[in-house]
């Protein structure tokens, strides 16, 4: 039963493998598939080809016991209907552009309005309402392997392809995009994004996966600890728009150092100007390093199963978002649960928001004869 913990050690040492399913059908009647990859190490993923979507990730606490730790829901339907971009892939624009609007080489573009509450709020967020979340992309599952005879250095993988037209979502260019996920022998997933353009246009690629190290609808993750590898964090005005980087040290934005998630929430709650964010953390992050290198952005780890998982990355930023909008609105995937408050931790690897209208950000305009490329790891391991 999808959320509930198994004892999964004999298949671990199985090697890798992976099969599909029938995941239903959009409400305009596409057909989705379930694909289920499996890790030599056992680390396991449950990945739809409906918006590229992690549905369950199941990883082995310190005693090897598996657990579901990411959100989610267990239909087709309940994704389209309860938002919150639930582990899904996000293009081609993630977060915020302020006003929907941005100029590049001398001409003005409008994307769709779709974050407008509270006010001030007057944005497009994450590309819009059919963004490259709302599409069925196309699948091609593999199995690779450098040594044949040794089935526990066999990684296996799922390719997704999508072509998004000249003018999706305001956007200029047919974009061609391929994003390739594997699960490594040592319980690794990772992300590798690749975009070419025939027009020139702005892209800024993310994942939107909410983890609870705990096991999904266990709880909050107040309690679970954090670290980021960040010395500086991006305020916004109140309409969540980036103004300035601002030093993380002396506020609840320092992670800088393993701590509780929860540890900074009376800091928190005491800054009027937050109220913006209900108080919480839906935050940009500077990470330390170059654009383009692998690069830690993230540790974070539940005491109490030993479940840890480190996220590398070559994107310069990182964008928290806490869930605190999360409130007991809808079904978990474990049956009889719903989503509390605080219920999982995004932490989304990407380019400053609102990017293509602040050139002293690094530059997110992609041309033709490029080829966008950008890699992020999850590795997930116990102690």
């Amino acid at each position: 039963m999808a959320g509930c913990e198994v004892d999964d050690a004999e298949n671990a040492s199985a090697g890798a493998w992976i099969s599909n399913a029938p995941f239903g059908e959009t409400a305009k009647g596409e057909k989705t598939t379930l694909y289920t990859i499996t890790g030599a190490g056992g680390l396991r993923l449950e990945v739809t080809d409906f918006g590229g979507r992690l549905v369950r990730c199941w990883a082995p606490d310190k005693n090897g016991t598996l657990a579901d730790v990411t959100l989610g829901f267990n239909t087709v339907a309940e994704y389209e209907k309860n938002g919150f971009s639930m582990g899904t892939l996000i293009g081609r624009y993630g977060n915020r552009i302020a006003h929907g609007k941005f100029t590049l080489d001398g001409k003005t573009y409008q994307m769709p309005i779709n974050e407008t509450k509270p006010a001030p709020r007057h944005c497009n967020c994450h590309s819009g309402p059919e963004g490259w979340d709302s599409k069925v992309w196309k699948a091609e599952p593999f199995l690779e392997t450098d040594n044949p005879s040794n089935e526990k250095t066999t990684v296996a993988g799922l390719k997704l392809t999508l072509v998004s037209p000249d003018g999706d979502m305001g956007l200029p260019g047919t974009v061609t995009c391929t994003v390739t996920y594997k699960v490594l022998p040592n319980n690794t997933w990772t992300i590798d994004y690749e975009a070419t353009t025939d027009k020139p246009t702005v892209l800024n690629l993310t994942h939107h996966s909410y983890w609870n190290l705990a096991g999904e609808a266990s709880g909050n993750v107040l309690d679970q600890e954090l670290q980021v590898f960040a010395d500086k964090w991006t305020k916004t005005d109140d309409g969540l728009i980036p103004v300035k980087d601002e030093p993380v040290a002396g506020t609840g934005f320092d992670f800088t150092t393993l701590r509780k998630i929860g540890a900074k929430a009376d800091w928190m709650a005491a800054q009027t100007w937050l109220k913006c964010t209900d108080n919480w953390y839906d935050h940009n992050f500077v990470l330390r390093g170059k654009v383009g290198e692998l690069k830690p952005a993230a540790t974070m780890r539940d005491p109490v199963s030993g479940r840890k998982l480190e996220i590398f990355t070559t994107e310069p930023c990182m964008q928290m978002y806490g869930a605190q909008n999360m409130k007991g609105a809808f079904a978990a995937k474990a049956e009889g649960k719903t989503y509390p408050q605080f219920a999982g931790l995004a932490l989304e690897t990407q380019h400053y928001p609102d990017s293509p209208n602040h050139p002293e950000f690094p530059s997110t305009v992609l041309r033709p004869g490029e080829t966008f490329r950008s890699r992020t790891e999850y590795r997930f391991s116990a102690e």
